[in-house]
């Protein structure tokens, strides 16, 4: 099973040229008409999925050479991890008052133990400036103690107060019963299959000089 972290990744949509039918989805109307008529805006609205196959006959329309086989996987991973992400944190932590960014946060001291906010950031998959923001919020909450570097004295370390340990330990099981929820649908092989493919594709951002927060 991955961690939360890795799913992180794939929150955000990827972008390549548009031959290759990345990218190409966000200046399109919705919903599609797959002849270029005008939609029908009386029906019901088309859910996500059905969406996605009205793209694929969109863009072989318009784009002839378009990889398809890429765009519809990308698709699917961009919606899958927000689908889960959104229930994430709209079942476990906002009602518990915290965030999906804080839970990142303070997973990675927790796991990691103390580090600088730079440290967090490339660990949590999150901006330094987020980080900032994010820090001054569980100080206050006392989740977090800040102290500086017995290294650098210009820099800061942070450390998880008791309360924020027995905070992320509650969060953690919680959305783990959540995550094993949602793995039911696979069998324990196919999870294991799921994860190397992800792993596989994820190997291929050196090859190709993707940009990544690291």
């Amino acid at each position: 099973m991955t961690s939360p972290m890795t799913r992180s990744i794939f929150k955000r949509p990827i972008a390549a040229h548009p031959r290759r039918g990345i990218g190409v989805i966000s200046s399109m109307p919705s919903p599609v008409s797959p002849k270029n008529e005008p939609a029908d805006l009386t029906g019901t609205s088309p859910d996500y999925w059905s969406f996605v196959e009205a793209a694929k006959r969109r863009i072989s329309e318009e784009f002839p050479d378009a990889d398809l086989s890429a765009n519809q996987m990308f698709l699917s991973l961009n919606r899958a991890s927000s689908t889960v992400i959104y229930d994430f944190e709209s079942t476990i932590h906002r009602p518990a008052g915290r965030t999906w960014s804080s839970f990142r946060l303070l997973l990675a001291l927790w796991v990691n133990g103390p580090l600088s906010p730079n440290e967090v950031a490339r660990l949590a998959g999150m901006s330094k400036a987020a980080v900032s923001s994010l820090v001054t919020t569980l100080l206050n909450k006392g989740l977090l103690l800040r102290e500086a570097s017995p290294i650098d004295g210009r820099s800061v370390i942070l450390h998880l107060t008791q309360a924020g340990t027995a905070d992320i330990r509650t969060a953690f099981q919680a959305q783990n019963e959540r995550e094993s929820l949602w793995a039911e649908a696979l069998t324990q092989v196919e999870q294991e299959t799921l994860v190397g493919l992800l792993e596989k594709v994820m190997a291929q951002r050196n090859a190709i000089g993707a940009r990544y927060r690291n």
